[in-house]
């Protein structure tokens, strides 16, 4: 049975969105093949594991859960990925085989996590650490696509930094995009930080919204005759599968927070993650668009080096019938799996793949060569000066 490691929770204002979305995929994989190991990090940045985790109510009542949660770290021993417990007394708490990140947001989605646990050397779910950080920032995103020739929206962006010493030369720079403007953190999702704005007073107010959240700032064109729709794709750079297209529906300029993860909920229930969304699935963008935004998520997904599970945000000019790509999320709510039951393949059996195609990742990485067997210190006797690499030196042998 393989041990596999659900990382959910960080640093990140997407903390309760990651902790939903986790808890359904534990409860989701399959226990004849795997072993579940909650890993929960909290907003301190404290690791924790414990059945109890797998339970949404655990996390209603923080006290308990450091309680009664074993606080722990993770690293590599022997050649196994072990949890130890902090303190005087240490011990094993668990073994893990493989770690899943569902985790959303920046310090956790952006390649700080996958950096780390690529460090110990873990197997790990999803996108290697670079697609994980371009995939974090909306403004690399663009910068990507667009040199890939990919259609996205006009855009401009710029530092807080530069805002906060001339503010007036940013305003202008926006207003060549004319009004309405979408204002965005560059690496926050969920929509959080988001405005739309029609005119300066209003643009003045988004960024310095903005600005509480992040040092990027992006300002994108409004897309006429809006309809925004997702696609999730499966795969890694050999070969990718799209999912069934959604139709997002919202009452505002843009799909926001509340949209997402409150939308339809009554105050005494809890939120079900991105399926409190409201959706129409299959979207009723008819066959022509409907093949163009897959064919277009796949170049995307593969611009950008992606791996694992991503959804692909797009937006339609309805009148013009003009594809937009708007972003990506690397890990996305819910994992998407919502987009792959109608097209047959259940929650559980999505898990399964992803896990699968990130032991498959795992030994390609494996079979690169990383290192060199010969310490090119070892004949350092002070007046070595300006040595670039290995050249020369004897003995030296590459090992895989």
């Amino acid at each position: 049975m393989i041990r596999v490691g659900v990382i959910f929770g960080g640093e990140s204002v997407e903390h309760e969105v990651s902790i939903i979305s986790a808890v359904q995929a534990m409860n989701k994989m399959d226990s004849e093949k795997y072993e579940v190991v909650p890993i929960y990090i909290n907003k301190e940045g404290e690791w924790y594991t414990g059945e109890f985790l797998k339970e949404i109510e655990t996390f209603q009542d923080m006290h308990l859960l450091k309680k009664y949660a074993k606080n722990v770290v993770l690293y590599k021993r022997h050649g196994s990925y072990i949890l130890q417990s902090k303190g005087f007394f240490r011990s094993t708490v668990k073994e893990i085989d493989i770690a899943f990140p569902i985790v959303h947001g920046t310090n956790v989605e952006d390649g700080g996590l996958q950096g780390y646990l690529k460090t110990i050397g873990i197997p790990f779910v999803g996108c290697d650490v670079c697609p994980a950080a371009i995939g974090q920032d909306k403004i690399f995103q663009k910068q990507i696509w667009n040199s890939e020739k990919l259609p996205i929206p006009e855009y401009t962006w710029f530092f807080d930094s530069e805002y906060e010493e001339n503010p007036e030369e940013i305003i202008k720079k926006v207003e060549k995009i004319k009004y309405p403007v979408i204002v965005k953190p560059a690496t926050l999702g969920s929509s959080v930080g988001i405005n739309v704005v029609h005119k300066r007073n209003e643009l003045v107010e988004a960024i310095e919204d903005a600005i509480q959240y992040d040092n990027k700032i992006l300002v994108e064109e409004v897309i006429e005759n809006l309809v925004e729709v997702n696609v999730s794709v499966v795969g890694n750079h050999d070969s990718q599968d799209t999912s069934v297209i959604e139709q997002v529906l919202t009452g505002n300029d843009l799909l926001t927070y509340d949209d997402k993860y409150i939308g339809g909920i009554k105050k005494s229930s809890a939120s079900k993650g991105m399926l409190s969304a409201s959706r129409k699935i299959p979207a009723d963008i008819g066959d022509k668009l409907t093949n163009e935004v897959k064919d277009i998520a796949v170049k995307a997904f593969k611009a950008l080096n992606l791996s694992g599970d991503v959804r692909i945000d797009f937006l339609i000019d309805s009148k013009k019938k003009k594809i937009y790509i708007n972003e990506v999320n690397t890990i996305p709510g819910s994992l998407a799996f919502y987009l792959w039951e109608p097209v047959g393949k259940d929650y559980t059996e999505l898990l399964d793949e992803l896990i699968n195609v990130a032991i498959k990742d795992y030994k390609k990485r494996m079979n690169k060569t990383h290192s060199f067997e010969t310490n090119i210190l070892s004949g350092y006797n002070g007046t070595l000066k300006g040595l670039k690499g290995t050249k020369g030196i004897k003995g030296t042998k590459m090992i895989k």
